[in-house]
């Protein structure tokens, strides 16, 4: 739970307990409900609102969006994920999201692996290793910068008003010129994530050929890295990510 929404809900929940230790507790202003009429409906009033407050106060904490995660750069693995499952309550995307979740638990494996297998031919400080660290983080990087693209656009969707469109397509309501126009525009943020989502499944098959190549190896000799196959591939990705639109 958010940190601010739980300092809230132990504030309002703490008050409503003090005031109604306040009211009804003997030494300090003893109301009796089942004393005379005036404390009574003084009493019983008290309890009315202080319960409405309780559940009001309570229902709105806890129902409050979640603030956006921003994502950035430096964000973490994690920080993607929280940010993807966010947008779960998006019913349009949620086959989606479970993709792109899936996408990241594969490259961090995929990775993973391939830095293991190179650090048995390499060691850490080796220049061919220091070398080939750097071409998988720049990978890493254009896998990322699709997923911020996509969290992005997730952001700006309004479901409501494309459920609320769909549902007035037959309807007469509008005319087809704007119904269209409308469509066109809700098509485009499907179309741009799905399309992102083949972006980045693109990189994990790359990966899988470079992984493929160097799980034979015993050994690499100097220059050979740079020969092989799937690292033309990888190479080729990042000099091509330099054109790529800005999201």
């Amino acid at each position: 739970m958010d940190k601010d929404i739980l300092i809230k809900l132990l504030g309002l929940n703490l008050g409503i307990a003090v005031a109604n230790i306040a009211v009804f507790s003997p030494g300090l202003l003893d109301v009796d409900i089942f004393g005379s009429p005036l404390e009574t409906a003084f009493g019983s009033a008290f309890l009315v609102l202080s319960g409405s407050g309780f559940l009001y106060g309570n229902y709105k904490l806890l129902s409050a969006p979640k603030k956006a995660i921003p994502i950035g750069q430096k964000s973490t693995r994690g920080d993607y994920i929280e940010a993807l499952n966010d947008h779960r309550n998006l019913k349009t995307f949620e086959k989606n999201i479970n993709i792109l979740i899936d996408q990241i638990d594969r490259l961090e494996k995929k990775n993973k692996t391939i830095r293991d297998i190179l650090l048995q031919i390499f060691s850490a400080s080796e220049i061919s290793y220091r070398k080939f660290d750097a071409v998988i983080t720049e990978v890493e990087n254009i896998f990322f910068k699709n997923i911020r693209s996509i969290i992005n656009k997730l952001n700006a969707f309004d479901e409501e008003d494309y459920n609320f469109i769909r549902k007035q397509r037959d309807s007469g309501a509008f005319s087809e010129e704007i119904m269209e126009e409308k469509f066109k525009v809700y098509n485009e943020y499907i179309t741009f994530v799905k399309e992102a989502i083949e972006d980045n499944e693109e990189i994990l098959l790359k990966l899988d050929k470079l992984l493929l190549e160097i799980s034979g190896l015993n050994c690499i000799e100097s220059g050979e890295l740079e020969r092989m196959a799937g690292m033309i591939e990888i190479d080729n990705l990042i000099k091509q990510a330099k054109y790529y639109k800005n999201y």
